[in-house]
């Protein structure tokens, strides 16, 4: 029987989403990222399903390209991706994914052709399309997939009448799908990017910004940070605060550390108190 372990982030690859409707320029934004990941495009290669239309950003760098024509099945996408690791390349943008979910030989597509009953043909297909996203998360390289989106309304009753309005973009793709990935951008018609997923915490402060080859850089830079690393680096920081209140601000900034580190604290605490109550005696015998 396995045992149980601690839990531990260690250097790991990025899996990554940009959706957005069409010219809001997922694939630029894609690239640039991917750039700022690796540090130069040559180890980059996009698997498009686009036309082609990845080669209108060949100006950026040396980057590889897969054209991909349909049936977009599942089993050609992990072929494309067991393809792009066997050739060496560190980064993989899938542009788009949505194909596989909705274009010709997609899983929509072949689903509306099965004969039988529908609810039961869903059985056949979804290990098909589980086996893809699972190709995806447990790649060995980074992978940022792009997916399309389209405006989603609900009626709204006003006035007696029935209007639909606006709630936002829904990705072309399964449902869950957002789920399997570490960071989830949204890109508008503006080219700025919002984010719907982060459990880096990177971006929990953003509002719009531009997706960047910094982002990219970024998102490197938390990848190849282990729990011990950072660990070692917020102990000394610890070790060198001034006093109660940088200690506290220290503590609360990094939560998630707080019990292993707990006997640095204590010490330092300690000492901080010490110090204070030093300082007091010393103003004191000072004004006598």
């Amino acid at each position: 029987m396995k045992q149980f372990v601690k839990a531990s982030r260690q250097k790991c690859t990025m899996k990554l989403s940009i959706q957005g409707p069409s010219g809001s320029g997922k694939t630029l934004g894609a690239l640039k990222i991917a750039k700022g990941l690796t540090g130069s495009l040559k180890k980059v290669a996009v698997i498009d399903t686009e036309n082609g239309s990845s080669h209108l950003y060949s100006h950026l760098g040396g980057y590889s390209v897969l054209t991909m024509g349909a049936p977009f099945s599942p089993e050609k996408f992990i072929e494309a991706i067991q393809s792009g690791i066997n050739a060496g390349f560190e980064c993989l943008i899938i542009d788009s994914l949505s194909h596989e979910w909705f274009g010709a030989g997609g899983i929509l597509d072949v689903h509306s052709q099965m004969e039988g009953n529908s609810f039961t043909n869903w059985s056949k297909l979804t290990p098909r399309h589980n086996a893809l996203i699972q190709t995806i998360v447990n790649s060995p390289v980074h992978i940022i997939t792009t997916l399309r989106s389209k405006t989603e309304y609900v009626i709204q009753q006003k006035n007696g009448k029935s209007i639909p309005e606006k709630v936002g973009m829904k990705a072309i793709q399964r449902d869950d799908s957002e789920y399997e990935f570490t960071i989830a951008f949204e890109v508008n018609k503006n080219h700025l990017a919002t984010i719907s997923k982060d459990r880096t915490n990177l971006f929990k402060n953003e509002v719009e910004f531009q997706l960047t080859e910094v982002i990219g850089d970024k998102i490197k830079n938390w990848c190849s940070i282990d729990d011990a690393q950072i660990t070692s680096n917020v102990r000394q920081q610890v070790l060198n605060c001034n006093d109660l209140e940088e200690l506290d601000r220290m503590m609360s900034e990094n939560p998630e550390i707080v019990n292993v580190l707990r006997e640095d604290v204590s010490i330092k605490t300690e000492d901080l108190i010490l110090r204070n109550e030093l300082k007091y005696r010393q103003n004191g015998s000072t004004h006598h």
